[in-house]
């Protein structure tokens, strides 16, 4: 699965190039716009929804060698975005990235992202995309202070961006595969939580 994930910004790049002369092109995703299909978010159209679930990575600390240490868990996102051009839109969610354990406790983040979203088509049901914006999260981490640990709550604002792969396999439905990076702000430092996931999406 991985050595797909690292094709996807290959993939994006010459699709995006062939995207901008057939911006008026139909197909699957983008189709019947004068049929002006509902949005949640304003000034949107070709809205869906989406939830998925998969892995996260945790950029931090290990601390000293020997104690336990685990940077992955379990991820969960939900989004709804929108269309204000037949490539370009807007991808609001909630993601949670689990916990990691180290340092003699956890470390967890949570937030909302907002995000803008370029799409280009490869076929009539599938297309990449790609998407940059920011995550508000929140962040705690407990430990054992022998360790050094710098414990407490942070928030704030991150960069995020990521890639991915959607399969229409009916006008309404379809898998979407994704990886993306979320800068956070913890108690010890600034650090990105990657996820890789793999959902469904739901056309309005």
């Amino acid at each position: 699965m991985m050595s797909a994930f690292r094709l996807l910004p290959v993939a994006l790049a010459v699709a995006c190039a062939a995207a901008g002369a057939q911006a008026q092109t139909s197909n699957s995703y983008s189709s019947n716009r004068s049929g002006e299909r509902s949005s949640v978010l304003p000034y949107t159209q070709d809205g869906y929804i989406g939830l998925s679930a998969g892995r996260s990575k945790y950029d931090l600390s290990s601390g000293p060698v020997g104690t336990e240490y685990d940077n992955s868990d379990s991820a969960l996102k939900i989004y709804t975005g929108g269309f204000f051009h037949p490539n370009w839109g807007v991808e609001l969610g909630y993601l949670n990235a689990g916990k990691a354990r180290r340092l003699g406790g956890d470390t967890k983040a949570h937030g909302f992202n907002l995000s803008l979203v370029g799409r280009a088509p490869l076929s009539e049901q599938f297309d990449v995309f790609g998407k940059i914006g920011t995550t508000y999260g929140r962040t705690r981490t407990s430990g054992s202070s022998s360790l050094g640990v710098r414990t407490g709550k942070e928030d704030g604002f991150g960069m995020s961006y990521g890639v991915g792969a959607r399969w229409a396999f009916t006008p309404q439905w379809a898998a979407v595969i994704e990886w993306e990076n979320h800068k956070f702000k913890f108690s010890d430092g600034d650090e990105a939580v990657k996820m890789t996931t793999v959902g469904l999406q739901y056309r309005f």
